[in-house]
């Protein structure tokens, strides 16, 4: 649903929900720019990074929201927490371990977590919290940095109507198109196939652009006409110029896509066989993670998912 077709029952932000402390724990370059965004709508926002001192714990009190030091002070009496975090065992350890979020928040409090850590972990979280009182919404998003710094980020939540609705002015603060998919895991769900998406559609930009380098055309046409074309895509509009610049700087790291396309073929039992062009994918950004770094981007997939060009070269 996007925030034409769905609003917040009480009609955006109230007052009094402007007034709601959020707790916002991981402060990377995804976390930081949605942290960011809810402080500038003004809302009380309190961050809270397992490594202090990055950049994204200035950015936030830059922005008007506070840094706490520990993660009990960032959650204690907060009535929404957001998670931005990496693999499942980061969302288990921050969510449901000793010192966490299930033994420092309160019952009743509505904990989003937009990282992608596939269906399966997401209704074991959710059924951990749930048995606290806790509401649990699985929330990755889709968008990349530049979606991230501007809120147009696509969210995918899992999870119940009730609590959905409580987080959903709060959301629309960081993203542009947010729907609740379905019970506990369809966001998660529904994020594998966007990887798929993403991962599939990098094959197509690499391979275009090799062949235009094969066939003597300006790779700046490839962006320049096709992007209006029926092959058209996100990545060919916003990851083409790095790619033709062999700025592989990233917006989002191909160690992470990696991660995400394990996380497809262990929620499918780890049948690869069925999904060929993803396996095929895969392959390519493994290649090029392990490479070393050839273009100073970074080595062992610190790169963005671009750099799936270099296995091309």
């Amino acid at each position: 649903m996007s925030k034409t077709t769905e609003k917040y029952d009480q009609g955006g932000l109230s007052e009094k929900s402007e007034n709601v402390k959020i707790a916002y724990l991981g402060l990377g370059l995804m976390g930081e720019a949605m942290a960011v965004n809810l402080a500038r709508a003004g809302l009380n926002v309190v961050g809270w990074n397992r490594t202090p001192g990055k950049p994204g714990e200035v950015a936030l009190l830059t922005a008007g929201g506070k840094v706490a030091r520990s993660l009990e002070d960032a959650v204690s009496g907060a009535g929404v927490i957001f998670t931005c975090l990496g693999d499942i065992e980061d969302v288990e350890q921050v969510l449901l371990k000793a010192g966490g979020v299930i033994e420092c928040a309160a019952p009743g409090t509505v904990i989003a977590d937009f990282s992608t850590i596939g269906p399966e972990a997401a209704r074991r979280i959710f059924a951990s919290l749930n048995s606290k009182g806790m509401h649990f919404l699985d929330a990755p998003v889709t968008g990349g940095d530049v979606g991230a710094r501007n809120a147009t980020l696509t969210i995918m939540v899992g999870g119940d109507e009730e609590p959905f609705q409580k987080a959903l002015a709060y959301l629309e603060k960081v993203g542009k198109t947010i729907k609740r998919c379905g019970p506990s895991g369809s966001g998660q769900a529904l994020k594998l196939c966007n990887q798929i998406l993403c991962a599939v559609n990098m094959i197509s930009v690499c391979e275009a652009f090799h062949l235009a380098k094969q066939l003597g055309v300006d790779e700046n046409l490839v962006v320049d006409v096709l992007s209006a074309g029926a092959g058209g895509s996100w990545a060919l509009t916003n990851l083409g110029p790095r790619i033709i610049k062999s700025d592989f700087a990233p917006g989002f790291a191909l160690k992470h896509m990696l991660k995400d396309l394990r996380l497809v073929f262990e929620n499918l039992d780890g049948k690869s066989d069925e999904l060929p062009g993803t396996k095929l994918a895969r392959e390519l950004f493994k290649q090029v993670g392990e490479n070393g770094d050839k273009a100073g981007g970074g080595a062992n997939g610190a790169r963005g998912t671009q750099a799936m060009s270099l296995a091309y070269d």
